[in-house]
């Protein structure tokens, strides 16, 4: 009997608990209270201080924030465009959701994991705020402030063995504040090449999960769970500084090219040239250019009276494609009146130098570039050129430490310690993006002028505005950084029209370049002088070449 009574109180005691917590299971997850009653609203003098911070977050964020703006026009936007955002939603959703059950599919003896239904419900997400960063780069950033209080229907069914499980997703609430950057800006629509995404604060997911109808989510323990891994995972992922970048355009099609080194060419001597006037002689002179390059012509002096002409000439070429890119001669003979006649050319590609080694060359000059032109069997002369190549140091352009890129950074000059950390020929780069607030006291059709060791360059002038944008880029060829250098950018306005003082300044900045080659890049806006409120937008870069040790 004592063993009896002990087996059924055994018995009695696992029958009775597994009763228990089936029933229990089954009045939590199905049970529903039988009188729900509506919320009670009331004015905002009559909450006390508890029930008004309840109700902090529920707060618009332009309303808390000067800095974030309504966008009321957005989210209608956003609610029209609901439904066929949803329709266009279903093969996003699957093409990124089927590789990842195909990796669950033969464990645990899953057979298969389907979509049986996919709806992002009626309701839209809310934009509670824009705020919209202002920086000296070419992209644009904002930050909204996004909640989504959903009614989604995704419905998934996994067999496993013989057994049917249909798992649904309901009720979904997110909460999230990304920033979203659209870089580098170009001008072919869409206009930018990247879109850039990142969380700034980890976001707050909730949501129901029903497996066989009964929400797993209401099962004490497991919601807090799932909580905290969603937000560990998500974090991991795409809290600032990680991200997402998704490309729009290829950046390599739209984008200018940017130099990747020097081209050295001294001009040597040229021998047998063509008779061209009277006497038997010519007044030879070279163009030398690159192909696919706007920047003028490099000319040599001209030698009178001679077909054996000696230059010993350099030149510097900014080169910027070295696999594709010609050297472009042409031997003129100068002529007092009219126009010059060719005597040759010739053309070198550049992707036949290696680095940093002088190659010296002996060209036969011809009439043109057509193979199949029989003219250029006649002996036009040759022309003698040693050619260099030396392109830039890769890590020339990096930082010495990061740039505020959301605000104007004093620039801070941080010396070298010794001048040969600062040896070594480069270029000099100088973009001039625009200038803000220019008036004249005559006129205002302002250009960008930028003086350098002398030599003066130009922008494009534009008429009748105060505030000119002018995206020009201008560059210099240095045998030497230049660390004790400064460099003044000023902006003129000139008549159109014909009348004394038809030239007047409009402010100017004179910019140190030890900055410069001590970060490799700067990207500000300085307040120009002897200008009320005027501001220019100007980008420096120095890069420097190669130098082959032996």
């Amino acid at each position: 009997m004592g063993f009896l009574s002990t087996f059924f109180g055994i018995f009695g005691f696992l029958v009775g608990s597994l009763i228990g917590i089936v029933l229990g299971f089954y009045l939590f997850i199905y049970a529903e209270p039988e009188h729900v009653e509506d919320p009670k609203g009331k004015a905002l003098d009559k909450l006390d201080t508890t029930e008004m911070q309840d109700l902090m977050p529920e707060i618009p964020w332009w309303v808390k924030n000067p800095d974030y703006e309504r966008v009321d026009w957005l989210n209608k936007f956003i609610h029209d465009m609901w439904p066929f955002i949803d329709k266009a939603s279903h093969g996003t959703i699957r093409s990124i959701a089927e590789p990842i059950f195909a990796d669950y599919i033969g464990m645990c003896k899953i057979e298969s994991i389907e979509f049986e239904k996919i709806s992002l419900g009626t309701l839209s997400p809310t934009i509670h705020g824009l705020k919209v960063y202002e920086t000296n780069e070419s992209e644009l950033v904002m930050e909204p402030a996004i909640k989504w209080a959903g009614n989604p229907d995704i419905l998934v069914t996994v067999k496993l063995a013989s057994l049917r499980i249909l798992i649904q997703l309901v009720d979904i609430q997110i909460e999230a504040a990304p920033r979203i950057t659209l870089k580098p800006l170009v001008p072919t629509l869409p206009c930018f090449t990247n879109i850039v995404v990142s969380l700034m604060e980890k976001p707050q997911v909730d949501f129901g999960l029903k497996v066989l109808g009964g929400d797993i989510m209401s099962i004490p323990g497991l919601y807090r769970y799932v909580q905290e891994t969603i937000k560990k995972q998500v974090s991991s992922l795409y809290l600032w500084p990680r991200f997402l970048e998704i490309p729009i355009l290829d950046a390599s099609t739209v984008a200018a090219k940017k130099p990747v080194g020097i081209l050295h060419v001294r001009v040597v001597r040229a021998m047998k040239l063509l008779k061209m006037d009277l006497l038997g002689l010519s007044d030879p002179y070279v163009k030398l250019s690159l192909s696919g390059d706007r920047l003028p012509t490099k000319k040599t002096t001209i030698k009178k009276k001679t077909l054996y002409p000696e230059w010993n000439e350099n030149f510097k070429l900014i080169v910027k494609e070295p696999q594709s890119q010609f050297l472009l001669i042409d031997v003129y003979d100068w002529d007092k009146v009219g126009a010059h006649d060719r005597l040759g050319m010739q053309v070198y590609p550049l992707k036949l130098l290696n680095a940093n080694e002088t190659k010296e060359l002996t060209l036969d000059l011809l009439k043109s570039t057509d193979i199949t032109d029989l003219h250029n069997k006649k002996q036009r002369g040759q022309i003698v050129l040693e050619l260099r190549y030396a392109p830039f140091r890769e890590d020339s352009a990096s930082f010495s430490g990061p740039l505020d890129r959301f605000s104007r950074k004093a620039s801070i000059i941080d010396t070298k310690s010794s001048n040969e950390s600062y040896s070594g020929a480069g270029l000099l780069s100088v973009t001039v993006y625009g200038a803000e607030d220019v008036e004249g006291s005559r006129h205002n059709n302002p250009y960008a002028l930028i003086i350098f060791r002398g030599e003066k360059r130009k922008s494009k002038m534009i008429r009748r505005t105060r505030d000119p944008a002018w995206n020009e880029e201008f560059q210099f060829t240095l045998d030497e950084p230049p660390v004790s250098e400064k460099i003044r950018v000023e902006v003129m306005s000139k008549r159109t029209r014909f009348g004394l003082q038809s030239k007047e300044s409009l402010g100017y900045v004179e910019i140190n370049l030890a900055d410069v080659v001590n970060n490799g890049r700067m990207n500000e806006k300085y307040h120009l002088i002897d200008s009320k409120y005027g501001q220019i937008h100007v980008e420096l870069r120095w890069k420097t070449v190669q130098v082959q040790l032996s």
